[in-house]
């Protein structure tokens, strides 16, 4: 008896949860043929915005990350390669393997649908009171929680202050990085330098800091944190290399800028970003900064949406 009404009851929960599931794709337009009124299917845009997070991985990766049939994911990565969203490369580890990655245009085609995503979750927040939002917040975390624990991630690196040599590198690694990956010309190297020369020139210890993370002792990323005046300190050139993401260093870098800003300090941090570049937004977003402001603008030889964030301290 005891058998049967256990039976019963995980029916009933299974039902509730797959009419959630088909409430919950309606609500976000996900069943429509296009997601999001995008030129991209479900399955395309899932791809797109795990190789926008991974920086590059390959087919079977995708495969097991996304829980899709190979076949398919391969017929779908040639379709984008025909249009142009991703290319693919011989691994530098592994010649036979081909590694994929987007190309400028699909990163480009990842910020659009990221902000149609927000849009459309934000249409829905939008129709709530405060308190309804935080309970539907919760409910999910709740949700994701339950369903798949947070894996714990062996740390595996360490962050210290830079030193002699190790601004030349942001110089020359910001310059590479943002090239190959992003199709950015010469001309922001020539920033990123004019920023560091000047970090240099009135480095105040007190009220500034540029942490390096190393892995082996070899850096892998880096942050800076700088005086902008009236309490008011501003985040600048969070890099992580390809090898080193996944382990936590971009975050562990935010968190160690903003736990120093609040030591020294500052009432308010903010920082200046593109909306293409979504790892970093994920984690700004995820440590409490909001965007407040966003600007379309032609720079460092691509069309680019600039976006303004902010944390009080």
């Amino acid at each position: 008896m005891k058998s049967n009404s256990f039976d019963t009851m995980l029916e009933s929960q299974v039902a509730a949860i797959r009419g959630f599931s088909r409430f919950y794709t309606r609500k976000l337009g996900i069943i429509e043929p296009k997601l999001l009124h995008s030129p991209f299917t479900l399955q395309e845009a899932r791809i797109i915005y795990e190789l926008a997070h991974r920086e590059n991985c390959t087919a079977t990766e995708l495969v097991r990350e996304l829980d899709l049939d190979a076949g398919f994911v391969s017929r779908t990565l040639q379709a984008l390669q025909r249009r142009q969203i991703v290319t693919r490369k011989p691994s530098k580890a592994d010649k036979r393997v081909n590694e994929v990655a987007l190309t400028a245009k699909g990163r480009t085609a990842a910020a659009d649908l990221d902000r149609r995503s927000r849009s459309e979750v934000g249409a829905l927040l939008k129709q709530m009171d405060g308190d309804r939002r935080a309970a539907v917040v919760r409910a999910m975390g709740t949700i994701e929680q339950s369903l798949e624990p947070p894996a714990e991630k062996p740390a595996g690196f360490l962050l210290r202050s830079h030193r002699v040599g190790d601004i030349g590198w942001v110089i020359s690694r910001q310059g590479r990085a943002y090239a190959e990956e992003y199709g950015w010309d010469i001309s922001y190297e020539a920033l990123v330098a004019e920023i560091c020369a000047q970090f240099l020139r009135s480095f105040d210890p007190a009220r500034e800091q540029c942490w390096i993370a190393e892995v082996d002792g070899e850096p892998v990323g880096s942050i800076f944190l700088v005086k902008a005046g009236d309490g008011l300190a501003k985040l600048r050139l969070l890099l992580v290399e390809e090898k080193a993401r996944g382990l936590g260093v971009g975050r562990a870098l935010v968190e160690q800028c903003i736990r120093s800003a609040r030591e020294m300090g500052y009432t308010k941090m903010t920082l200046w970003t593109q909306s293409i570049l979504l790892a970093a937004r994920g984690i700004y977003a995820r440590t409490g900064f909001r965007r407040v402001k966003e600007e379309k603008h032609h720079s460092f030889g691509v069309d680019l949406v600039g976006e303004t964030w902010e944390l009080d301290l």
